[in-house]
């Protein structure tokens, strides 16, 4: 896992991507903490093509075209007014 500092990965860019092909993921950090990640496109298109699309998830769901609720035909108790 390397880590870079953002001006070091503005500085030598090229050399981020060419180690993100190769060796795998860089991680940049701004005032220590982690602020993105650059990827190489194979893993960047591995991560993406699992993710379905939110109308192919939702229409995946189970049939409900014939949804009935079974009633009661229990018509309550007599009041007296």
């Amino acid at each position: 896992m390397a880590v870079w500092q953002v001006q070091e990965a503005k500085a030598r860019l090229s050399e981020v991507i060419e180690e993100a092909h190769s060796k795998g993921p860089q991680f940049i950090t701004k005032h220590g903490a982690e602020k993105a990640v650059v990827l190489s496109m194979e893993e960047y298109r591995s991560l993406t093509a699992q993710k379905p699309n939110l109308k192919d998830y939702l229409l995946g769901g189970p049939k409900v075209d014939r949804f009935e609720v079974p009633r009661d035909r229990d018509k309550g108790r007599k009041v007296r007014l």
